[in-house]
């Protein structure tokens, strides 16, 4: 093996894996929008779609947690309190994912939207996730004084995931199941409160990267920076509010939580903009690839805010919840935000592991970062456009059925199966060179 830490790059190989795969289940699903019998009995949509949304989350999961183990243990010189607990981690993430995707493929599920796999399936992947939070603190809280910020997104965001995915499956109990405006409450209350303690640990990822990129550690210690971390636990632990509209609670607590999370976006354009204002032409040469897909990652941010402030107006909430613009202000955070990070993550770990500028100057990897932003874009317009769409349809055929609206949306569709194809082509212009470059490092002699 490459190294003895070697797990902390199977973590990665393993997310980059899982988004190629949630790429093409979504290509596969969005084939479905013009051709309803499509695989229809081979996988049906009610399969695919939980393969494509359990892989992305798995996407981000899996490689925010190799990039830290890598990050505290090779670039920071932390010894971890118990080596063999982080390979235990990989080993039970491992098996239970094999676990989740032979439950969403077989059909024998039972979970709750996006959590869809058999529910006792959430036991090893707690185990897993107390096991890392026993690794990670005992090992810096030894080694490590005055933590810089990240540490702490790091820290709170292990701490806040093993909380909420619990109370993601609080639905198991009678008193909750048996009230449904308590169980939709907390439906949505734990998975906004989870998507926010994943956002920690890749934001956490984001300013670190600044901060290596650099060279300056005071990135990681200024005031804004910490504001910014403590901004983002009052989203996570806040900002879900304002997805439940239809359970009666006063107006002013939605408008309360969009205003956090849209405040948490805009301290972190911030933070991206001084810190690209500051960097000499050398450091970004250095780190071209992680230094782009960091600044795409600030686009993407910018681009969400603008919908989503769109989206908080009440008026047009209305008529926007619900469509497709709801599903690209999710899919514009997951893909363009969350994977730029990772995608930068991933660029500097190969740098780092390579010592030299390969991944910088490979031609693909270069296409494939055009390529995939520029699709993203066209992919999240054409989603808009059905959103916008869907939403003139419902105010003028109010009587008219759903297959009506189906048909008209023919043109709209097409086009989202030709961006959707798009999109996957110049994600795996970027995932498999990724993907071989960890692959040589594992297996090397070196």
């Amino acid at each position: 093996m490459g190294s003895k830490n070697s797990f902390s790059i199977i973590f990665i190989i393993l997310g980059l894996s899982a988004l190629g795969f949630a790429a093409l289940m979504g290509l596969l699903s969005s084939i479905v929008y013009i051709q309803p019998d499509f695989l229809k009995d081979i996988i049906p949509f009610n399969q695919l779609r939980p393969l494509h949304t359990t892989s992305a989350v798995s996407w981000i999961i899996l490689t925010a947690t190799g990039g830290i183990y890598y990050y505290l243990t090779k670039v920071e010189k932390v010894k971890l309190l118990f080596p063999l607990l982080g390979k235990l981690h990989l080993s039970i993430f491992i098996l239970t994912g094999i676990g989740i995707y032979f439950s969403l493929a077989s059909g024998n599920m039972g979970g709750r939207e996006y959590l869809e796999y058999f529910p006792i399936l959430t036991i090893p992947i707690l185990l897993g996730w107390a096991l890392f939070g026993v690794n990670y603190f005992g090992s810096m809280v030894k080694q490590v004084e005055k933590w810089p910020v990240y540490f702490w997104m790091w820290g709170t965001g292990i701490i806040f995931m093993i909380y909420h995915l619990s109370e993601a499956h609080f639905w198991i109990f009678s008193s909750i199941r048996s009230d449904f405006i308590k169980d939709i409450s907390l439906q949505w209350k734990s998975y906004g409160s989870f998507v926010g303690s994943w956002n920690l640990l890749v934001y956490g990822t984001a300013i670190y990267l600044m901060t290596k990129i650099k060279g300056d550690d005071s990135i990681g210690r200024g005031k804004i920076s910490f504001f910014f971390y403590f901004l983002g636990l009052t989203n996570l632990m806040f900002g879900w509010a304002h997805h439940t509209y239809i359970i009666p609670t006063q107006p002013w607590i939605r408008y309360v939580a969009y205003a956090v999370s849209m405040t948490e976006w805009i301290i972190f354009i911030h933070i991206v903009y001084h810190w690209k204002k500051s960097l000499s032409v050398e450091k970004i040469k250095i780190n071209q690839m992680a230094y782009r897909f960091l600044i795409a990652s600030d686009f993407w941010v910018f681009f969400n805010l603008t919908l989503a402030l769109f989206m908080s107006i009440p008026s047009l909430n209305y008529y926007m919840h619900g469509t497709h613009i709801t599903v690209a202000h999710s899919m514009g955070t997951t893909i363009g935000i969350n994977t730029s990070i990772l995608f930068a993550s991933v660029s500097y770990i190969i740098s780092d592991l390579l010592k030299n500028n390969k991944l910088n100057n490979n031609k693909i990897v270069t296409i494939g970062y055009y390529a995939f932003n520029g699709t993203l874009l066209l992919f999240l317009l054409v989603l808009l456009s059905s959103g916008v769409f869907k939403a003139l349809w419902m105010v003028e055929h109010a009587n008219a059925s759903f297959g009506a609206l189906q048909e008209a949306s023919l043109p709209i569709y097409i086009t989202f199966v030709f961006a959707g194809s798009a999109l996957f082509a110049g994600l795996f212009m970027v995932i498999v060179p990724m993907v071989k470059y960890l692959l040589n490092f594992v297996y090397s002699d070196k």
